[in-house]
């Protein structure tokens, strides 16, 4: 399936627009020279070695006790991971660790860091890695540049203490930040920090996906709508809920909790508030002197970040926000403190927070959302059980795979499926297509060039790449269609089989 020759005005004039923006995002071009490994002074080699502890959110590594410096070695791999990004609906996630934010880094002050930047092979893009605690050029761009299946490495001295933002900085940068490539870095003074009971870690980042907020299926990343600064969803740590409900962060009364926040972007700056609480220190934009007590409401610059402590007087929920709360309530940037312990009514006495207020994402909305995806997997079990729903099923992809042919594939491969002599094959009665499915999905996801012989005649031609285009639905839609028109016959295509070999290492 190839598609249509003649772009419609508005893509055409967006991807003239790209052209003539990309070149002012690209902070990295590629791989610089290799230098070979550092030659580090006897007194550096002399420091004790340790691997970094890295930890997913909301979780942080335990804080630093040692009183020295030391070498640590860093270990951070990319991951592009299909996730979840809301109920329903699923995103490509670009991460460092497997996570949106990344891992939580934690080093002192004086520590020397070997810093390994590794690429999983199932990667379809290079990326590199621009920590802001870095003192260099491009905070270590410069020097992870790294294709999939590669592993890039640099060595740098940790000398400025203060919470960090690290994040990808490969052309087009706000596409890979957008997609999840970002996360946070503390570097802790020599004196350490003052001891809490729990610490957290939250980000907030925004996706600008195709579809609108809530919109099922798999989304991809509208570089239109980012221009535009204009988000389907602003979220804490890479979805919507994922901090609420049984995901909640906790305490007890009387403990003192500390979040490490940040923003990762790549746009929108964060008016980061917890609803019934005050912080009572507050280390603004990621510095090491808290600076500012009893405050409300910090402002976290995109690319910045925030260090808030508060103590908890009395049991219940307590909510965190971006004060823009149309992005809380209407995006997804939302997240709980649940707090267990004796209540003192002096300090307060009223009744827990009214699910209305909350919303969808009260426990009876989450508890709704669980129900509703039992519900999904018990219809879908019964479809498989009864033949006479599974059939009126492949009839519904046929037809929803007829529309996707002939809106993308129909120009080439021609409305009855002949294709065009010498320069299309046929897809009706094709021997070439019929006689593996894997391949035929994979032809349309990745793409075919060089010559292939289909019902003894050869064609020499190019199918482009269909992966960015389509969703896993379509393509199954599609391939449904394509098998089942023309005097083809054949099953209906799983959404699961597309997206398995969609995942395969290339």
């Amino acid at each position: 399936m190839m598609p249509t020759p003649n772009l419609p005005t508005k893509a055409a004039a967006l991807l003239l627009g790209l052209a003539l923006v990309l070149p002012a995002l690209r902070a990295s071009e590629g791989p610089t020279e290799t230098q070979g490994r550092v030659n580090l002074p006897p007194d550096v080699l002399a420091l004790p070695v340790e691997q970094a502890i890295l930890t997913a959110p909301p979780h942080v590594p335990p804080p630093i006790t040692r009183q020295h410096a030391a070498r640590v070695v860093v270990h951070l791999e990319v991951r592009e991971e299909i996730m979840r990004l809301a109920d329903g609906v699923e995103y490509t996630f670009w991460t460092y660790g497997g996570t949106v934010p990344g891992s939580f880094i934690r080093i002192r002050e004086g520590d020397v860091v070997e810093f390994h930047l590794d690429n999983h092979p199932s990667s379809k893009l290079p990326h590199n890695i621009d920590l802001h605690a870095v003192t260099g050029p491009g905070g270590g761009a410069t020097s992870t540049f790294t294709a999939p299946g590669h592993s890039s490495q640099f060595t740098f001295k940790a000398l400025n203490p203060g919470l960090y933002v690290y994040h990808c900085a490969t052309a087009p940068v706000p596409m890979h930040i957008g997609n999840g490539m970002y996360g946070l870095i503390l570097v802790e003074p020599k004196g350490g920090l003052p001891k809490v009971d729990r610490e957290y870690y939250v980000m907030q980042g925004e996706f600008y996906t195709t579809g609108r907020y809530g919109e099922e299926g798999l989304q991809s990343f509208d570089m239109a709508k980012a221009i535009d600064e204009r988000p389907p969803y602003v979220v804490f740590n890479g979805a919507v809920g994922s901090l609420v409900g049984d995901k909640a962060v906790t305490a007890k009364v009387g403990e003192t909790v500390r979040i490490y926040f940040g923003v990762g972007g790549p746009n929108v700056t964060s008016s980061f508030h917890v609803i019934g609480e005050i912080f009572d220190k507050l280390w603004p934009e990621g510095g090491t002197k808290y600076v500012q007590e009893n405050v409300q409401t910090t402002l976290v610059p995109s690319g910045g970040a925030t260090i808030v402590e508060f103590k908890v007087d009395v049991p219940g929920t307590f909510i965190l926000v971006d004060h823009s709360l149309t992005r809380a309530f209407n995006k997804g940037a939302l997240g709980m403190l649940k707090v267990d312990g004796a209540e003192d009514r002096v300090i307060y006495s009223g009744k827990e927070v009214d699910a209305v207020y909350l919303g969808s994402q009260a426990e009876a909305g989450s508890e709704s959302s669980r129900r509703e995806a039992e519900l999904k997997a018990k219809i879908a079990a019964e479809i498989r059980s009864n033949p006479a729903i599974a059939g009126l099923t492949k009839e519904m992809q046929i037809e929803k795979g007829k529309q996707v042919y002939m809106g993308l594939c129909f120009a080439c491969h021609q409305a009855d499926g002949k294709g065009l002599p010498g320069a299309f094959p046929p897809l009706a009665n094709s021997d070439y297509m019929l006689a593996d499915r894997d391949r035929a999905v994979r032809v349309v996801l990745k793409g075919l060039s060089g010559p292939v012989t289909v019902n003894g005649v050869t064609f020499n031609s190019v199918m482009p790449p269909q992966e960015a285009v389509l969703t896993d639905q379509q393509v199954a839609d599609v391939m449904t269609y394509v098998f089942n028109a023309w005097g083809n016959s054949g099953d209906a295509f799983k959404v699961d089989h597309v997206k398995a070999i969609r995942n395969e290492t290339r």
